[in-house]
């Protein structure tokens, strides 16, 4: 039994995440309705209202980053992930997505590697007033090495760790296959993870272990 139904707490879902977007940002018609298109719609509605704002209270972060998290779209997810980069910094969020890897549920995995990719939206001055005062951002907002490392070992420990196939597929599959994008600490981690690759009874597995192989000779 989940640990949501343990504690007998409704589990999650994008539409109740939406929905609290939408009602922090004082949205009407978020009546709730048990369906997908209602919570695209909510998603529609706040994603121009979340740019055009020059700052976000600090209580919006986890919201936004739990509706980018439960998005089912990798195209959409980007409406929750841009302004938190914006108003947040690119470092916080990537950060907050590590941490949804390292100890979420499996479906929270799965859509924290969806929003990984829309983490790394490139940003404009132009593009939202939260882009930091007189068009000049703090460049300590989105310093992210050390957390796109952080992204790299702990999608290595949950391969190692996981017996879904689906969930090593997912984590694996979209890491870079050249070792210049590990930094050094993590080069045996690397290795380790190349060898249960090598010997894995899935093909597609086994062919980004050949690619790196490729890319390593």
């Amino acid at each position: 039994m989940a640990e949501d139904e343990q504690s007998g707490i409704e589990p999650r879902s994008f539409l109740t995440c939406a929905t609290e977007v939408a009602r922090l940002l004082g949205i009407g018609d978020i009546a709730m309705e048990a369906k997908e298109p209602h919570a695209r719609h909510l998603a529609h509605a706040v994603r121009k209202p979340l740019l055009e704002r020059a700052s976000l209270p600090e209580e919006w972060f986890a919201p936004l980053m739990a509706a980018a998290v439960y998005d089912p779209d990798p195209s959409f997810c980007r409406w929750f992930v841009e302004p938190a980069v914006y108003a947040f910094g690119r470092r916080r969020v990537m950060a907050a997505l590590v941490d949804y890897l390292r100890v979420g549920t499996d479906a929270e995995r799965t859509g924290a590697v969806r929003a990984w990719y829309s983490a790394h939206v490139p940003l404009h001055a132009d593009r939202s007033p939260a882009y930091g005062p007189g068009g000049v951002r703090n460049p300590a907002l989105d310093e992210s090495q050390d957390t796109k490392a952080a992204w790299l070992e702990v999608s290595m420990q949950v391969f190692a760790e996981a017996t879904d196939l689906q969930m090593r597929r997912r984590v694996l599959l979209d890491l870079p296959t050249s070792r210049a994008a590990y930094p050094p600490p993590l080069h045996k981690l690397l290795e380790s993870t190349l060898t249960s690759a090598r010997a894995h009874p899935d093909p597609y597995i086994r062919r980004w272990a050949a690619a790196a192989d490729r890319e390593g000779d």
